[in-house]
C-alpha cells in the first residue's frame, strides 16, 4: 500500500512539473508580438536583401505602431497594413532586381530565448508578424513588434517622437 501511495504521489508530482510550466510559459508570452522576416534562401544576395527589407519594414512600421498601447492594438494595426508591409518589402526586392515577392501574415511560432537589454523573453510560442521573402526558407531575422523594441535603433531622426513613445510602452510592459 505504501508503494502505491508513493507511486501515485510521484505521478502527480511529475504531471505538475510538466504541465504547470507549459501553462505559465504561454501566459507570459501573451503580451508580446514578435516579427520574423525570412529570407528566400541562404545565398549571400538573399541574406543581404533580407536586411534591406527589414530596415525598410521597421522604418515603415514605426509611425504606424507608435500609438499602439496594447498588443491587441498592435495586431489590429498590423492586420490593417498587411498590403502596405508587402508593398514595402516588394519595393525593396524589385529595386534590388529580385523577381520574388514578400508576403506578410500573423501566426504563432516557436522562438528561442532572447534577451533585449532589460527584457528577457523565454523560449516558447509567441504571436508573430511573419514576412516570407520568396520561399522564406533562408535564415531569418526576428525581434519585437510590440513593445517595439527593435524599432528603437532607427537612424531616421524624424522618428524620434515615435521612438520615445515606444520606449514608454516598453518600460510599462517590462515592469
Amino acid at each position: 500500500m505504501k508503494w502505491i501511495v508513493c507511486g501515485i504521489s510521484a505521478i502527480l508530482l511529475t504531471a505538475i512539473l510538466i504541465f504547470v510550466p507549459m501553462f505559465s510559459k504561454s501566459e507570459e508570452n501573451t503580451e508580446y508580438l514578435r516579427i520574423h522576416i525570412r529570407a528566400n534562401s541562404n545565398s549571400q544576395e538573399d541574406q543581404r536583401v533580407k536586411y534591406m527589407v527589414k530596415d525598410a519594414i521597421v522604418e515603415a512600421l514605426i509611425p504606424i505602431l507608435a500609438e499602439a498601447e496594447t498588443k491587441q492594438e498592435a495586431e489590429e494595426l498590423i492586420k490593417a497594413n498587411f498590403s502596405y508591409i508587402d508593398s514595402v518589402a516588394n519595393a525593396v526586392l524589385a529595386s534590388e532586381g529580385f523577381s520574388y515577392k514578400g508576403k506578410s501574415r500573423l501566426d504563432r511560432e516557436e522562438f528561442p530565448l532572447r534577451a533585449y537589454d532589460d527584457i528577457t523573453l523565454p523560449a516558447g510560442e509567441y504571436d508573430a508578424v511573419i514576412v516570407d521573402l520568396g520561399s522564406g526558407k533562408g535564415d531569418n531575422w526576428w525581434c519585437l513588434v510590440y513593445p517595439a523594441f527593435c524599432f528603437t535603433n532607427s537612424t531616421n531622426s524624424t522618428n524620434y517622437v515615435y521612438i520615445s513613445k515606444i520606449w514608454e510602452i516598453i518600460k510599462s510592459v517590462s515592469r
